[in-house]
């Protein structure tokens, strides 16, 4: 494996953390995972967007801070292989969707503060699928307080995520997920990791599973 820092993104419902976990079971890779459980903003921010969502992404910034500098101190971050099922720039992603104008701008003010701290993947992996798969896979795994997450929610947070890999220099490889089943199909995992044994330019990059 050339890559030492993974990163598993896309949206709510792709299969960030199944794919996490298998991939780090198969290298025998540090896993990261977004402690999203933790946050006491999330529930109440689906209820009342207009109202949490300040706090919600705050919340979150502050963990994946924590969380990643954490990382970084490790003495063996680069001498083995981490996997990670988040990004820490969805944190102004997720806030360009869900705050206002005003809220915005002192939120990213407070991002620009911190990101410069943190190191950022060798490779993003970003599984993309349509918003009626997510919704399924939303229902399939029911968590109560995502089970009313409207459509437009989904679309605005794809086409973000979109837009920021294609204006970023990255090594973006984006995986269609749209008929993904990695626990149970062997062939797509394979296909997955003969992708990441490639060695990418900085850019975007795409890979259609097989059947």
């Amino acid at each position: 494996m050339q890559y030492n820092f993974i990163t598993i993104e896309g949206n709510i419902g792709a299969g960030k953390t199944t794919l996490s976990h298998l991939l780090a079971r198969h290298y025998n890779a540090r896993l990261v995972l977004e402690e999203f459980a933790d946050n006491p903003f999330l529930p109440r921010f689906y209820e009342n967007p207009a109202q949490y969502a300040f706090p919600l992404e705050l919340f979150f910034m502050a963990e994946r801070y924590k969380q990643l500098k954490e990382l970084m101190s490790s003495r063996d971050l680069f001498s083995n292989l981490t996997i990670s099922d988040y990004l820490f720039t969805k944190c102004l992603l997720f806030a360009k969707v869900t705050l206002p104008a005003e809220e915005f701008r002192l939120y990213q003010k407070l991002f620009d503060i911190i990101q410069h701290q943190l190191i950022v993947p060798d490779l993003l992996v970003y599984l993309h699928a349509p918003v009626s798969r997510l919704q399924e896979n939303i229902r399939r795994r029911n968590r109560p307080y995502e089970q009313q997450i409207p459509n437009e929610y989904l679309y605005n947070l794809q086409e973000t995520y979109i837009q920021y890999i294609k204006q970023h220099n990255l090594k973006a490889l984006i995986v269609d997920v749209s008929n993904a089943d990695f626990l149970n199909n062997e062939k797509q995992l394979q296909a997955i990791l003969e992708a990441l044994e490639k060695d990418y330019e900085p850019g975007q990059h795409y890979l259609t599973l097989p059947d």
